[in-house]
Order: C-alpha cells, then sequence, then structure tokens
C-alpha cells in the first residue's frame, strides 16, 4: 500500500487544476498537492486601477483552486486507503 501512496502522491504533484474569477480576468493553476503552479491576470484588470477588486478576485480563484485540488487529492488517495483512516490525509 506504501507503494501506491507514493504513486498516487507523485501523480498528484504533476495534476493540475485550474480556477478564474472576475470573469476569467485572474486565473490561478493549483497542483493537486497543494502547491500553486501559477497566476494569470488579465491586463485588462489592471487598467480600472482597483487594487482590492483585482486582490479579492486573486484570493477567490486562489481558494477555488486549492479547494478542487484538495478534492482530488482526498478522492485519489480515499481510493488507495479504501476508507481507512491515516492520520494526516483527509
Amino acid at each position: 500500500m506504501q507503494q501506491q501512496m507514493e504513486q498516487v502522491q507523485a501523480q498528484l504533484a504533476v495534476r493540475t487544476v485550474e480556477m478564474s474569477s472576475g470573469g476569467g480576468a485572474v486565473k490561478v493553476t493549483a497542483r493537486c498537492d497543494g502547491a500553486i503552479a501559477g497566476i494569470k491576470i488579465d491586463p485588462a484588470a489592471l487598467s480600472s486601477g482597483d487594487v482590492q477588486l483585482l486582490e479579492d478576485m486573486i484570493l477567490t480563484a486562489t481558494n477555488q483552486a486549492l479547494n478542487q485540488a484538495k478534492e482530488i487529492s482526498n478522492a485519489e488517495l480515499g481510493k488507495v486507503t479504501a476508507g481507512m483512516k491515516l492520520p494526516g490525509f483527509g
């Protein structure tokens, strides 16, 4: 089972999800191991000069991407553990 867990964790480290906010003005890509892989900001989002709005869009997209990545990670690791409760997982 340990080898399966390591294999799944390695796959999750390269699997990504992308979420956006502000109608696509901000896009955040997260890896399913919990790391942020990238942030793209449409230059038009900068022209408004509303820094607070831009910060909110970044925060929203980041949280959505991390939540989606966590759901995928939990589902994939859950397949390996088959419902066993392991400390630090889930």
